[in-house]
């Protein structure tokens, strides 16, 4: 039996007064997919505010986004089957608590979070149309403080990743003449501890799931690095069918490896508000990517969204959104990825 599924980027909550105006728009077209999944950049958590505070006063801006636990039946609106919480807004132990017991009541399945560290790298496998779709996520991006779940303490699943700094070789291997300030070339890499980790649990939800997406909270301000490339092709190595990654709120470049697509940043989905501002203009990047009998991937394609002032998502036809286009081709053209806009779709082929 042939399945589809529908993948969407950072989904926060935070400026949503209506549950039902978000997704009204979309939630038909994600209707049609056998399964849903996205990233929760946001906790459902209502906390207690003293009096004379207001919410605000209890976040620096950088804590996190809790966004009112009566927000979460926008993510029932929309349809969601599944959603991530490993990234870098899941954030303070009670929030998270808080956010994944709202889920748990809503009947929405999260992976990412948990009360300790064993917790927090569960998978979840939804069975949806006689197809079982097996679910992960790890954030590369979290605070050095109380974050990282514990052996005893609550968190998000992460895979440690180390920066390195090397001179700039000319292309012959010798160094440029002595040039203060001269950029250096920045490494990034896995931290293998984590990374094997990461192999052994891949494998082991391979082997429960039909259909694996794994899913990744990583990005730094531009093209996509080492370390994104390295834990890309080490889940598809190890049996994950799709992956998606999400940090940046722009499109990042796409590449076909081994067949099976790997999407660098998907931007956003949902983003009125963070703490302190609005944010506008964004384009978001929608994966539709359909499975054969067998499993096997046979076609894959996206679509674009943006988010009108009043909180409204809709889709985009591709013939608009020339500039979007233009950059994420501009990302996957070290990929040799080809996009080949279709009506409201963009087709996705290894070049």
């Amino acid at each position: 039996m042939a399945s589809t599924i529908m993948l969407t980027g950072d989904v926060n909550l935070l400026g949503v007064e209506d549950t039902e105006v978000p997704f009204r728009k979309v939630r038909d077209t994600l209707a049609m997919a056998d399964c849903v999944f996205g990233n929760l950049e946001c906790c459902l958590y209502d906390p207690v505010v003293p009096r004379g505070q207001m919410m605000a006063d209890l976040q620096s801006g950088y804590d996190g986004f809790w966004a009112p636990t009566a927000t979460g039946k926008a993510l029932l609106h929309a349809g969601f089957h599944c959603v991530g919480n490993a990234n870098n807004q899941n954030y303070g132990h009670k929030a998270i608590l808080s956010s994944n017991a709202t889920l748990d009541k809503l009947g929405i399945p999260h992976v990412g979070t948990g009360v300790n560290r064993a917790e927090a790298r569960k998978p979840a496998v939804v069975t949806r149309n006689g197809k079982r779709f097996g679910f992960m996520q790890r954030t590369s991006q979290y605070w050095p403080n109380h974050h990282e779940a514990a052996e005893h303490s609550p968190g998000v699943a992460v895979i440690k990743v180390h920066t390195a700094f090397e001179p700039v070789y000319y292309k012959d291997g010798t160094l440029p003449p002595n040039r203060p300030g001269l950029p250096p070339k920045i490494i990034t890499w896995g931290d293998p501890k984590y990374m094997e980790e990461f192999r052994q649990d891949v494998k082991a939800l391979k082997a429960q799931s039909d259909i694996v997406v794994s899913s990744h909270h990583m990005g730094h301000k531009g093209d996509v690095l080492d370390f994104q490339t390295e834990i890309a092709h080490a889940a598809i190595d190890a049996g994950a069918d799709v992956v998606m990654a999400h940090a940046e709120h722009y499109p990042l470049g796409i590449e076909v490896y081994k067949g099976k697509p790997i999407f660098y940043g998907l931007s956003s989905f949902c983003f009125i508000r963070s703490n302190k501002r609005f944010l506008r203009g964004w384009v978001g990047v929608v994966p539709r990517v359909s499975f054969d009998d067998r499993n096997e991937v046979s076609r894959i394609a996206f679509m674009l969204v943006r988010q009108a002032d009043n909180g409204e998502i809709s889709f985009c036809q591709a013939a608009d959104e020339s500039a979007a286009l233009a950059d994420i081709q501009k990302y996957s053209d070290r990929f040799k990825t080809k996009l080949q806009p279709a009506g409201d779709e963009v087709v996705v082929s290894a070049g």
